[in-house]
């Protein structure tokens, strides 16, 4: 017998991710005794919910080593090889019930679909929200009743998540080759992904690259935070760009380098320019600014205006796992961002006084 060590993907302990490949890790040591058979024979009898079919797909693109190195399906396995195998996160024991909710579909065809999701909407059931989610609307559209325990691939598999109340784009899978093959560019971190937030103060730098490892927060567990010493969390690289400048907030773009938890908003809550109108990452409260009573009713008005974290999903870029082309596609702000953005350039073309310089 092999010995197997998993490290699942918990999706009801996270809250929603922001751009975050999903994946399961396993790790197999091969037992003494072990007759000689190919490696996707032998995964396929080892690992219960998982087909040959998808086994050999994920060794064609790379997701399986033995001993540290890549292999072949047909590798025959040996007493103390070492067989690991990162594989994009399979749902399971949840039953998807199909709801009709319109989705607005950016791009469509027999490998992938590409949505613009709407503030508010959570991605994928789960832990309070068993309806009314992205993966329900896709399970309408698809035409699909999944069953905790259905196997059909036509179903639509998340590659990555963003947040309930962060707006933009996605890319769904139609089929497994296509999420393994969307799935591996999310894990290697060379699907472009481009950001506009609006965040608290004002940048002093034209562009810059934010560092720092990410990882949740011990004394909340619904917060991430950044380990600036390194000594917990994940590696995690933002790079930004001004696009505005308010005084009081900043309009940036940002580009992901790695796919963290709520990278984004844990980065720039770190180098003290929270998203604004932030709750979980202290936004949600006057961070910059005067102390006069008119100021604070405009700042109740924006808030009102975008009831949310100022973060929209702009970009998206991979290369099309059927046909191998480049694909970007764009999505233009959102009618809140849109309007609270509007409503800061009036504001700060009507100041008396520029502050310059200030955080």
């Amino acid at each position: 017998m092999a010995e197997m060590q998993e490290d699942f993907f918990d999706n009801t302990a996270l809250p929603e991710d922001e751009e975050q490949g999903m994946f399961e890790h396993y790790r197999f040591d091969i037992a003494a005794g072990q007759e000689a058979v190919r490696v996707d024979k032998w995964l396929s009898t080892h690992m219960e919910y998982t087909s040959r079919h998808r086994i050999q797909l994920a060794i064609k693109s790379e997701y399986i080593r033995v001993n540290d190195k890549v292999v072949k399906a047909n590798y025959i396995v040996r007493p103390g090889d070492v067989v690991t195998f990162v594989m994009p996160y399979e749902r399971r024991g949840l039953e998807i019930l199909p709801e009709d909710i319109p989705l607005n579909i950016v791009h469509e065809d027999d490998d992938v679909l590409v949505i613009d999701k709407p503030a508010g909407m959570v991605v994928h059931p789960g832990h309070g929200h068993f309806s009314g989610t992205l993966v329900n609307a896709l399970a309408f559209h698809l035409g699909i009743s999944q069953g905790p325990d259905a196997q059909d691939e036509r179903m639509g598999v998340l590659v990555h998540r963003i947040d309930k109340d962060t707006s933009g784009l996605l890319v769904v899978a139609k089929n497994d080759e296509a999420q393994l093959k969307l799935a591996r560019q999310f894990y290697v971190h060379s699907i472009d992904r481009c950001y506009v937030a609006v965040v608290w103060g004002n940048i002093k730098e034209d562009e810059g690259t934010i560092t720092g490892n990410i990882g949740r927060d011990p004394s909340d567990r619904m917060r991430f935070k950044v380990f600036p010493d390194g000594s917990a969390g994940k590696h995690a690289v933002t790079h930004y760009r001004v696009l505005e400048r308010f005084g009081y907030v900043t309009v940036v773009e940002c580009r992901l380098e790695t796919g963290r938890t709520h990278q984004i908003r844990v980065h720039f809550n770190y180098i003290g320019h929270p998203l604004f109108n932030d709750a979980r990452y202290d936004g949600a409260e006057i961070r910059k600014g005067t102390i006069y009573a008119k100021y604070r009713q405009f700042i109740e008005n924006c808030f009102r205006i975008c009831p949310r974290q100022a973060l929209h999903a702009r970009q998206l870029g991979f290369i099309h796992p059927g046909n191998g082309k480049h694909l970007v596609f764009e999505s233009p702000l959102p009618e809140d961002m849109r309007q609270l953005i509007d409503k800061w350039r009036k504001y700060s073309s009507n100041m008396s006084e520029w502050v310059a310089g200030e955080d």
